[in-house]
């Protein structure tokens, strides 16, 4: 049932809505005036706000800011019977979703809540989308070493800071990245990820930088390089210490002035980049062997974020593995299995040298060969094998 909260200094009114409203399916939560709603909005949630704007202790347009701060995807129509054109203009443009006058004109009333309702859906479809498609999951974990993480995401995300982050192989570094990315303020632009261990050195600064036709003898066309298709949000380089020492350099004159220029072409381009990288490697050893460039490593580690393995987490395992267990079974299209309580200790043993991603695979696996209780046994028998 959608929730709707009501502030309005009219009891009358108030009790108007709430008749309304609850006929045509909505629960109601009533406020007095604009303190008792904030205090409402901070402890719950609603889908939908209706605010007078002339009320004491704090007028609607004050609420309204509030509310934009407290719950920036809620929509929020304004009531008003003192309003007029200029009041609208400036309710709309301080994040109001419309404006009513008193008295109120009920099947307009209406009419604007569904709406407003078919807005916030397509607002929280979208956002489920596209963390479909960027496969932005949660960070899953309640470890100390996770909670400090997750409060650094908070902190810098919505700054434009560069972020190194560090960890070993299949411990989340790009998990982080992408919430790095998600609760940023280039969360509408697209996230663009290049592993730069995966592409051959002769190829990098094409894959960065993009191409001219007739640049080299396989460039038969202009190609967009990832820097341009990442312009107005967000490049991860993943496994940053594998770049060529050539690429590195002109990554640093990229973040030096903000300009790139294609493989074979002469024009400068500029670019409105944030760039996140990721690395297993010790960058400074790296540097020390001359293997990295240490200008490069300065610019790039504003904030460093060091990812725990998954044997420095132990405590996170059960989550972890019951989070993989529903994840799986609704992939499979399969009833929901269960651990056992000596199977999640036996999980809580295991050397994870693979970390999160070896431990995904180890419970799909039991998923796939065990019954529909998975025991200690089990674990013991399809778990991890070492050569």
């Amino acid at each position: 049932m959608s929730r709707i909260l009501v502030i309005d200094d009219e009891k009358s009114i108030r009790n108007t809505l709430k008749e309304i409203l609850t006929y045509e399916g909505f629960e109601v939560v009533e406020a007095q005036d604009g303190m008792e709603g904030l205090k409402f909005v901070e402890k719950e949630k609603f889908d939908i706000i209706l605010s007078d704007i002339k009320m004491p202790k704090m007028d609607g347009i004050e609420v309204l800011e509030k509310l934009q701060e407290l719950s920036p995807e809620t929509p929020v129509v304004m009531i008003s019977g003192h309003g007029n054109i200029d009041t609208a203009v400036e309710a709309i443009r301080k994040g109001a979703f419309d404006y009513i006058s008193k008295p109120l004109d009920l099947n307009r009333m209406l009419v604007t809540i569904r709406n407003a309702m078919d807005r916030s859906s397509l607002v929280k479809e979208t956002k489920t989308l596209k963390r479909k498609i960027y496969k932005t999951t949660e960070i899953v974990g309640e470890s100390e070493p996770i909670g400090v993480i997750k409060e650094m995401i908070d902190k810098v995300a919505p700054t434009e800071a560069r972020v190194l982050i560090t960890g070993g192989n299949g411990s989340g570094k790009e998990l982080v990245a992408r919430w790095i990315h998600e609760k940023s303020n280039r969360s509408a632009a697209p996230i663009v990820e290049v592993n730069c261990a995966a592409i051959p050195s002769e190829l990098i600064e094409s894959e960065l930088f993009g191409h001219e036709k007739g640049s080299f003898t396989s460039a038969i066309k202009q190609r967009i390089g990832k820097f341009e298709q990442a312009n107005n949000g967000t490049l991860f380089l993943d496994e940053i210490g594998d770049m060529s020492l050539s690429a590195q350099a002109k990554v640093l004159r990229v973040l030096q002035d903000g300009k790139i220029t294609r493989v074979g072409g002469e024009k400068d381009f500029s670019v409105n980049v944030r760039i996140i990288a990721a690395t297993n490697k010790d960058l400074r050893s790296e540097i020390e062997k001359g293997n990295f460039r240490e200008d490069l490593y300065h610019r790039l580690s504003v904030i460093v974020i060091h990812v725990p393995s998954l044997n420095e987490r132990r405590d996170d395992i059960p989550l972890l593995a019951d989070y993989f267990l529903q994840l799986i079974c609704q992939e499979y299209g399969m009833p929901v299995k269960e651990f056992t309580k000596d199977a999640l200790e036996e999980l809580k043993k295991i050397d994870w040298t693979g970390n999160i991603r070896e431990l995904r695979n180890v419970v799909e696996r039991l998923i796939i060969l065990c019954d529909k209780q998975i025991t200690a046994k089990d674990v013991v028998s399809f778990g991890v094998v070492r050569k």
